[in-house]
C-alpha cells in the first residue's frame, strides 16, 4: 500500500510543478529558469517542514510522492546546461549556486520551524 501513497502524491506534485513553473516563468522576461528554481525551493521547504513531524504514511504521500514529483533535479541540470551552452554562463553559475543555497536554506528553515523549542 505504501507505493499507492507515493503514486497519489506524485499525481498531484507533477502537474503542480508544471503549472507552477509555467506561471512563474510567464511573469519573468529572463532566460533564468525562475519556475524550476521556485518549485525546488518550495519543495525543499516542505520537506524540511515534514522532517520529524510527519508519520511514515504522510512522509510517503507528501515527502516522497508530492515533493519528489514537485522538485526536479533533471530539469535544473538541463536548464543549467542550456544556459551555459547558449553563452549565459553567469546565469548558469547563478542557477547552480543560488539553487543550492536557497534549497539548503529552505530545508533548514523548514526543520527549524518545526523543531521543538
Amino acid at each position: 500500500m505504501n507505493w499507492l501513497l507515493v503514486v497519489l502524491g506524485a499525481a498531484v506534485g507533477a502537474p503542480l510543478r508544471y503549472l507552477t513553473d509555467r506561471a512563474v516563468q510567464a511573469r519573468h522576461d529572463s532566460v533564468f529558469p525562475w519556475g524550476t528554481f521556485a518549485v525546488n525551493v518550495v519543495g525543499s521547504l516542505v520537506l524540511g517542514l515534514l522532517t520529524g513531524v510527519a508519520s511514515t504514511r504522510a512522509g510517503l504521500l507528501l515527502g516522497t510522492g508530492l515533493c519528489g514529483a514537485l522538485t526536479t533535479y533533471s530539469t535544473f541540470s538541463y536548464e543549467t546546461l542550456k544556459l551555459y551552452e547558449s553563452g549565459a554562463r553567469a546565469y548558469a553559475v547563478a542557477n547552480v549556486l543560488g539553487s543550492i543555497a536557497a534549497g539548503l536554506g529552505a530545508v533548514w528553515l523548514g526543520v527549524a520551524l518545526v523543531a521543538p523549542r
